[in-house]
């Protein structure tokens, strides 16, 4: 064979070679638009009431009087003390429900809020 015939055949088995071989670099990754994390449940301006039945921050509430639609800080600034008990949770709707409890020497009263507006009150 000659130098160029062998040169030729060289040359058809790396083109072949090429095409045949493994790719090294990782394929483009596809476009797409950033996904917005969804809100792990509701949020509200204001302090709100813990657990431990103390507001999360300080009342500024102007409320006067113990009637529905006042805040939970609300609530806790008119009676001048912290809760005898808090139950804290989230509705199947994503809405913020608190019960707060006041035992009081005459009888104990019970407080409903949704979404940190006092729905009703239960006096058993």
């Amino acid at each position: 064979m000659t130098l160029k015939v062998v040169s030729c055949v060289a040359l058809a088995a790396l083109g072949l070679a090429a095409c045949n071989g493994t790719r090294s670099a990782p394929p483009p990754a596809a476009a797409s638009a950033p996904v917005a994390a969804a809100p792990s449940g509701p949020t509200f301006d204001g302090p709100l009431l813990g657990p431990d039945g103390r507001c999360t921050g300080t009342p500024a509430g102007t409320a006067t009087v113990i009637e529905p639609g006042i805040t939970e800080c609300d609530l806790v600034r008119l009676k001048g003390k912290p809760a005898t008990d808090v139950l804290v949770g989230e509705s199947g709707k994503g809405q913020r429900e608190v019960q707060v409890l006041y035992a009081e020497p005459g009888g104990r009263e019970l407080y409903f809020f949704v979404n940190n507006r006092l729905e009703r009150i239960a006096k058993p």
